[in-house]
């Protein structure tokens, strides 16, 4: 009988997040803001460090084991699901943000979050890129 614990992608998809945040603020960043949606993009996390607003993409995956986890998983890497078109919707999206909320005089940049999971022993590894050209 396989005992591996299963887990719906959504659901994972938030620990992922959860994990996100955590990592950010471990790191003296403040969240700000989780899962801005439009219908043309989301934004799953809006945080802040040194006056600069971070426009975060977190790409979570799960995988058996972490200790193989360097830089991709079976030549697979969560950021490359970050493709021209969802780059598209997260402009529009942060340009939405940054209007609605009345921060067109801000600093902002966009990053990249990926959280590798091991479900099964409650671990993760995370992967943090800054910066990124939308």
């Amino acid at each position: 009988m396989n005992n591996k614990v299963r887990i719906s992608t959504k659901k994972i998809g938030e620990i992922g997040e959860d994990t996100a945040c955590k990592f950010l603020m471990k790191h003296g960043f403040s969240v700000v803001d989780r899962n801005y949606r439009k219908k043309w993009g989301e934004i799953d996390v809006i945080a802040k460090k040194k006056g600069v607003l971070h426009f975060v993409e977190v790409k979570t995956v799960s995988c058996e084991n972490l200790d193989s986890v360097i830089h991709e998983t079976n030549g697979y890497k969560p950021e490359d699901n970050i493709h021209s078109g969802k780059l598209k919707r997260l402009s529009r999206a942060v340009q939405s943000y940054l209007l609605e909320k009345k921060l067109d005089d801000i600093e902002w940049v966009f990053d990249a979050l990926a959280v590798f999971l091991d479900v099964e022993k409650k671990k993760a590894k995370v992967r943090f890129t800054e910066n990124l050209v939308l």
